[in-house]
């Protein structure tokens, strides 16, 4: 659902070729629940662009170092692969903690289906 309103699906005029989504912000990013095995079994990779620089890192290792991670790639990974889908998930803000400085914005409060 957050990639949907990042996209702007939720409004009467989208466009697939229009920004004309959403900002989102999520809190408590570190609270997330992953359902199955993949708390152990997935795995997220990166490169040091040294030889044999391959590094992997399991889900719940990535938690406890960043916990953002895991929301941002699975977000990014729902929207275009393309400048307009790199612009929608700059509108994605992430906090750790229950306290945000986005109070400003007078963000309205929007609860997530469950199941």
């Amino acid at each position: 659902e957050v990639a949907d309103l990042l996209r702007g699906k939720n409004n009467p005029c989208y466009t697939p070729n229009v920004d004309s989504g959403d900002y989102v912000v999520i809190v408590n990013a570190e609270k997330i629940k992953l359902t199955g095995n993949k708390i152990d079994k997935k795995l997220y990779y990166w490169h040091s662009n040294f030889i044999g620089g391959l590094k992997q890192r399991t889900a719940k290792e990535q938690l406890v170092k960043n916990p953002q991670k895991v929301i941002m790639e699975a977000v990014k990974g729902m929207l275009p692969k393309n400048a307009l889908g790199k612009k929608q998930l700059k509108k994605l803000k992430l906090v750790v903690g229950s306290e945000h400085t986005y109070q400003a914005q007078k963000p309205e409060v929007y609860k997530i289906k469950e199941g």
